[in-house]
């Protein structure tokens, strides 16, 4: 079992990285995720992934008291704005765009509804 929780892990930092470039791919919830699996998997890259000069201060934010860092937040609105400004500009259609709209304002308010770190 040891070997999913640490593929599953790979798996989740690898997207959480992708995060980091792709608008549309959320950084921190993968890093949250693949946390969970090191710490089920592989002490070494859990301890690695906390200590992270990048990565560890947003998941220790999170696990102390469920805080996103304000500057978190608002690379995350940003990253909302291109995203619905792109489908617009390719003219992606009326329904796509609202299902857009409709998704990304749960992620919003859950993001903004948290603590800031």
């Amino acid at each position: 079992m040891r070997f999913v929780w640490l593929t599953l892990g790979l798996i989740s930092l690898a997207l959480a990285v992708i995060g980091i470039i792709l608008p549309l791919l959320p950084t921190v919830p993968f890093l949250l995720l693949a946390a969970f699996f090191f710490a089920r998997s592989s002490e070494r890259l859990h301890n690695w992934l906390l200590s992270h000069r990048t990565f560890g201060p947003f998941i220790n934010d999170w696990n102390q008291s469920g805080a996103i860092r304000l500057k978190a937040k608002r690379l995350a609105t940003l990253s909302v704005v291109a995203v619905l400004g792109v489908s617009i500009l390719l003219k992606a259609s009326v329904l796509v765009i609202i299902i857009q709209c409709v998704t990304l304002s749960f992620v919003m308010l859950f993001i903004w509804t948290r603590p800031s770190g």
